[in-house]
């Protein structure tokens, strides 16, 4: 009876000290690197258009562009979209955090969910996969900037929200 109010106290201020730690303060740049161990076919962000619409609707995007590479710290993700008349048409991942073997493992599962989901939406507005923050994040931003290059803009008029963490 005398130890009900020390456990009591004890799990209050366990329970209140992990709700607040913080393992780790991520930071993002947007460079276009290389990592050792993924390879690429291009570094440097390229867009073809071939379209006859100039004006940037959904109708008249046409071509293939590669989008900025994302850092995290877990690696670099890249993506390569083609849009044929207005609709996103393919995504292929370049680049996916890979620097580890949980990485790997996580980035593997990960994009053909996060894939299939931006083709379904045909946009770069897609939910992040459960426990693939990192590679949905940056999977997300570089897949808008290649949309941005060629100038596509989603029928609903959405734009990517996730962000690196």
């Amino acid at each position: 009876m005398q130890r009900s109010p020390i456990v009591i106290a004890a799990t209050i201020a366990g329970t209140a000290g992990v709700l607040a730690f913080h393992p780790h303060a991520a930071t993002q740049t947007a460079t276009a690197s290389t990592a050792a161990s993924t390879p690429t076919t291009t570094a440097a962000a390229t867009a073809t258009p071939s379209g006859s619409s100039g004006s940037g609707s959904p109708s008249g995007a046409s071509g293939t562009a590669t989008g900025d590479a994302v850092d995290t710290q877990y690696g670099s993700a890249q993506v390569r979209v083609t849009v044929k008349n207005g609709k996103i048409t393919n995504i292929e991942a370049l680049q996916l955090q890979g620097n580890d073997p949980r990485s790997l493992e996580i980035s593997s599962s990960a994009e053909p969910i996060l894939k299939q989901e931006a083709l379904t939406k045909q946009s770069a507005d897609i939910d992040a996969v459960s426990g693939a923050t990192y590679t949905s994040g940056s999977y997300d931003q570089s897949l808008q900037s290649a949309l941005d290059k060629l100038g596509f803009k989603a029928a609903d008029g959405s734009v990517a929200q996730l962000q690196v963490p």
